[in-house]
């Protein structure tokens, strides 16, 4: 039990650190291949703070462990929005000026909508999964030809500001790129062994392990996003990395591992986990929106409710982990 908690803390230090130099490498070697920087903002950056619950999940699918694969995917949307942001609003009301976090925002609610279909049958097929990553793929594709277009946002900015700002020569670029990748697979590795471990231990589901200490842990990216957004006053950022990886979630982490493996789903998925998450979307709209217009404000009061919420969740996720135990 020891060694899997041990392992459960190293997989998730390294994992982080690995993601942050595998993004850093590959971006730097884009660049240098000659891929425009608004692309590589878009799609690698982009896809770099999601790369934890990626790993993770497609290791668990292919280890035959759904649960964690599917908790992962959902409890990092669910820690997103109710931690990551709730905590970022108490530190300063987030402004909203971005016109892609309001076309982002209904974007999310339908997915998740889309996601909550597919469950309703109990499983996640082999088809469903490649359905999201179809989805996927077409969300992508119209992101980068809007940016291609000159209809970019200020986020792509930030990205490629980010990119000119730290150069790196090509030889390093790959070794980091390299490192960063296999270091990444080992982690994912790790953590997986260690929370199912702990999950059997403690007679509990792995998807409960998923839902809570690595979802947590694979969202760390985005909280330091976050953190690091508001002390440059970047509001747009905090919920364009939310947002982004909210898609990347639904669509890419989650098909991914029904792909590889097709995952059973409890009943609790839907109604609990599920329910939840189109909940906090839908209050995320609705906060960015109210009943006037957009307020373009995330207030302070919002981010209270929204950690309340995450915390009375977590609590009765931990408290089914009690009573298991007992």
């Amino acid at each position: 039990m020891l060694m899997a908690i041990g392992a459960v803390i190293a997989g998730l230090i390294l994992l982080v650190w690995s993601a942050d130099k595998f993004v850093d490498g590959a971006a730097a070697t884009a660049k240098h291949l000659g891929m425009p920087t608004l692309l590589i903002g878009m799609v690698i950056i982009g896809f770099g703070t999601s790369a934890p619950e990626l790993a993770v999940s497609a290791m668990a699918a292919s280890d035959g462990n759904p649960g964690l694969a599917l908790g992962n995917g959902y409890g990092s949307n669910i820690t997103n929005i109710a931690l990551i942001v709730g905590l970022t609003a108490i530190i300063a009301p987030i402004a909203v000026h971005s016109q892609v976090i309001r076309k982002e925002l209904p974007l999310l609610v339908v997915l998740t909508l889309i996601a909550g279909v597919q469950l309703i049958d109990g499983e996640l097929s082999r088809l469903d999964g490649w359905v999201l990553l179809g989805v996927f793929a077409a969300v992508m594709g119209w992101s980068i030809y809007q940016g291609i277009r000159g209809k970019g946002d200020p986020l792509g900015g930030d990205a490629e500001s980010e990119i000119v700002a730290h150069p790196m020569p090509l030889k390093t670029a790959v070794i980091w790129l390299v490192i960063g990748l296999i270091l990444l697979i080992v982690s994912s590795r790790l953590l997986v062994w260690g929370a199912v471990v702990i999950a059997q231990s403690l007679g509990v589901s792995d998807l409960i392990i998923g839902l809570t200490i690595v979802a947590i842990g694979t969202s760390l990216p985005e909280l330091a996003s976050a953190i690091a957004a508001v002390k440059k006053n970047e509001h747009d950022l905090i919920l364009g990395n939310i947002l982004g990886s909210g898609i990347f979630n639904t669509l890419a982490v989650v098909g991914l591992a029904a792909a590889i493996q097709p995952l059973s789903v409890d009943p609790e998925v839907l109604y609990r986990d599920w329910t939840l998450m189109l909940g906090l979307t839908l209050a995320l709209l609705v906060m960015g929106f109210g009943l006037t217009g957009w307020r373009k404000l995330i207030s302070r009061g919002d981010g209270a409710l929204l950690l309340a919420v995450y915390i009375g969740y977590t609590g009765y996720l931990f408290s089914t982990v009690v009573s298991a135990a007992a």
